[in-house]
């Protein structure tokens, strides 16, 4: 399968975008490791075109929540977790134990916080929006200034 990719400049460094032919596949702040580069394109294609538009308007203020066809591989439960962060609000946090809860299993906070840190398309499903119980900006892929910026952006800190 052809994976098409192209690298961003966003305010906290750069994004790494991988996307089929149909679907966006990973947002990530790092070159995705696992792909095999002989199926990796480096050229744009119209979803990713989408995804930097649509980043871009995030980034400058102008676009509070994405439209993007997304295709994440995971687990079943991993998959649960990616779509119920799509329920957090732009401008709001919840902390693990309310992740876990809004999936049905107020037990799994540690289960959810795996799968939170698996999410492979950053900030369009965003992950950066759940912090500690007490408050703390916890671990980040991205690192913790970028979700500090993320979350300074949305007018949460």
């Amino acid at each position: 399968m052809t994976i098409y990719y192209q690298q961003m400049t966003s305010p906290f460094g750069m994004v790494h975008l991988y996307a089929t032919k149909y679907h966006l596949r990973a947002v990530l702040f790092k070159p995705w490791q696992a792909l095999d580069k002989k199926d990796r394109v480096a050229t744009s294609n119209s979803i990713l075109d989408d995804t930097k538009t649509q980043l871009s308007e995030y980034f400058a203020g102008q676009r509070k929540s994405f439209n993007l066809p997304l295709d994440s591989h995971g687990t079943d439960f991993q998959k649960t977790v990616w779509q119920t962060l799509m329920e957090i609000p732009f401008g709001q946090t919840w902390n693990y134990g309310q992740l876990a809860e809004a999936i049905g299993n107020k037990n799994a906070s540690r289960a959810v916080g795996a799968a939170n840190g698996k999410n492979p398309v950053s900030i369009i499903v965003p992950c950066h929006r759940v912090i500690g119980s007490n408050g703390s900006l916890t671990g980040y892929a991205g690192g913790l200034k970028a979700k500090e910026w993320l979350l300074k952006h949305e007018g949460v800190i």
